[in-house]
């Protein structure tokens, strides 16, 4: 017999009444009744109450220790008195008459408590980590992180997958974000990279003839915190296949998806089946490539309708042959809504930076007409054009925005959640995916005055290759794809470049010479010259998924030790200084002013 529990603390039930039984773990909470002390004794599967007497003479040892201390306990199952069982415990209809009482380990005061769900900065939350994640929610975010990564991975095995792993070392990539850099104690002077993404490795197991890859794979990137991404590192279901076309990567997916949705959340899947929405599209209506479909609001351009004489809004338009564009949202049925709603939507607009954004609400009496701020400047003409380009019906309101293409879709794409949020008009029980498709291969970067990679420069161009038009680069799209859900993408994935003519004038189009991409992805352009099979492959964030399993908005409430918003582990103290000696043997030598 184990000598420091015979169950755990969620396995009592009735069946094992007048037992005597041994119980290890922390003590969550007393409860002094004078005559009478309960303790919760909590382990990692559950919590039992526990209750000694005053008599016996572990009574004062109990009375005294602090909660989170380490204890055995030894007794006998007992049920509880009628009207105090507890149905929210799986052990709610016993406790535990303690006979005796080991300290295996005594807790500190504590600096916050486990007990209870309280909010805490996050600071303590972080230097403390062993406690926060002692608390229920936490723990069971993490527990439902491990049984998230077994299923997928149980998962991808069933789909014909095999795990391997790719290495931690590797070589810095000039595309993408900042490298984590390692100084080589060998190689004086020269430096690996942690792995942004396994992107070329998985791209050279296809070509070394193993069919379909899987891993879950550690990824390091040099990137500020938001709330959906850690700063450092976060992990990612990584996934090659060959042989392949987007339609393949897309089944494989979309069945993981909505396997381990369904497994691990009661939440309505609406569509599992998920829609393609080319990025054009994605732009024009939502003004953005990661739309929440539960969302129901769209954007319409209405730049046409300020070309018309009977349109006297003076501002717009003189605006609009300047170059600027006009779009607006439709709210449906929002007549009745105070003007406090659409003056606040004005003001919030105004918060993130934009101009503001104009508003009216259409009514019908014996014409059709605009109620609002700028509504006296709309034709009952325009207003009906208005109507046939957007849909809109009387009742309906209309919020305008006119600017730059690139300004005013992040306005309405931020609009367009705000407004939703303040109507109320997403559905929190629901998980909407969709694919973004036919993402241009390449983009006019206005800082840098040329042509970038929009996205994965090692993509396939859509089209037949022998006629693509090179001369005009921002016409050709690419098989690149991503996957979204509520808002939030989960991946970014492509069908690649296996032809290395093909790719070294893709990249000459960037500004990379033939001599650099031998250079800087020699491994790749040299494996492909030998024999590579088409492949494509795709790498969903297991951070995200957890987070959207957990019903999280902050990726920290689902990882084990995260980082803080400055890349500090306040745990750990990382980063941390490192010795002369340390540096010297790295043949590094520090010239840091401070």
């Amino acid at each position: 017999m184990n000598k420091f529990r015979t169950h755990n603390c969620e396995e009592l039930n009735e069946k094992d009444i007048n037992k005597i039984v041994h119980l290890s773990g922390w003590l969550h909470r007393k409860r002094d009744h004078g005559n009478l002390l309960f303790a919760d004794i909590r382990d990692h599967y559950g919590i039992t109450q526990c209750v000694i007497e005053n008599e016996n003479k572990y009574f004062s040892i109990l009375e005294k220790i602090r909660p989170e201390s380490v204890l055995k306990i030894i007794g006998k199952v007992i049920k509880r008195s009628s009207g105090t069982e507890n149905l929210e415990l799986k052990t709610g209809k016993i406790e535990v008459s303690i006979q005796s009482i080991e300290i295996l380990s005594e807790a500190k005061d504590l600096p916050m408590p486990v007990f209870g769900e309280q909010d805490y900065p996050e600071d303590i939350r972080l230097k403390y980590r062993f406690l926060d994640l002692r608390r229920e929610e936490m723990h069971k975010n993490i527990i439902l992180r491990s049984k998230v990564i077994s299923f997928i991975r149980n998962e991808m095995v069933k789909l014909g997958f095999l795990e391997y792993q790719t290495p931690i070392l590797t070589s810095s990539s000039p595309e993408g974000a900042r490298d984590f850099l390692v100084p080589s104690r060998l190689n004086p002077g020269k430096f690996y990279a942690l792995p942004q993404a396994p992107q070329q490795f998985k791209q050279l197991i296809m070509v070394s003839g193993f069919d379909k890859y899987f891993q879950i794979a550690p990824c390091f990137r040099d990137e500020d915190a938001r709330a959906d991404r850690s700063p450092g590192e976060f992990y990612q279901l990584d996934l090659e296949m060959s042989f392949v076309e987007q339609e393949d990567v897309f089944n494989v997916v979309e069945k993981l998806m909505v396997n381990l949705f369904k497994k691990f959340s009661s939440k309505k899947i609406i569509n599992e089946k998920f829609p393609r929405i080319s990025f054009e599209e994605a732009m024009m209506k939502y003004g953005t490539d990661k739309p929440d479909l539960r969302n129901p609001l769209e954007i319409f351009d209405l730049t046409k309708l300020f070309t018309r004489e009977d349109v006297k809004f003076d501002i717009f338009k003189k605006l609009v042959k300047s170059g600027s564009i006009v779009r607006a949202i439709i709210t449906k049925d929002t007549k009745n809504k105070p003007r406090s709603f659409f003056d606040n939507i004005d003001k919030w607009a105004k918060e993130q930076g934009a101009s503001g954004l104009a508003y009216f609400t259409l009514e019908s009496e014996k014409e059709i007409r605009a109620k609002g701020p700028v509504g006296k400047f709309f034709s009952e003409d325009s207003l009906k054009e208005l109507m046939e380009i957007s849909n809109a019906k009387i009742g309906d309101s209309v919020f305008l925005a006119c600017g730059k293409k690139k300004e005013i879709q992040k306005t309405l794409a931020l609009a367009r959640d705000k407004i939703a949020k303040d109507l109320n008009i997403i559905n929190e029980n629901q998980f909407s995916f969709c694919w973004i498709v036919d993402y241009p291969m390449y983009e006019y970067d206005d800082n840098s005055k040329k042509i970038i990679f929009s996205h994965n420069p090692f993509s396939m161009p859509q089209g037949n290759i022998a006629e693509l038009n090179f001369d005009e680069p921002l016409k050709i799209k690419a098989y690149q794809y991503d996957i979204v859900c509520n808002g939030i993408e989960l991946s970014s994935g492509a069908i690649r470049n296996h032809i290395p003519k093909l790719m070294y004038k893709l990249f000459s189009i960037a500004g990379y010479s033939e001599d650099t991409v031998n250079d800087k992805f020699s491994g790749m352009i040299n494996a492909l010259s030998y024999g590579a099979p088409p492949h494509g492959g795709i790498a969903p964030g297991i951070d995200r998924i957890v987070m959207l399993l957990a019903g999280k908005e902050n990726i920290r409430e689902i990882t084990l030790f995260p980082m803080n918003q400055n890349a500090q582990d306040l745990m750990m103290q990382a980063p941390s200084e490192v010795d002369d000696d340390q540096l010297k043997e790295l043949s590094i030598k520090k010239d840091i002013k401070n």
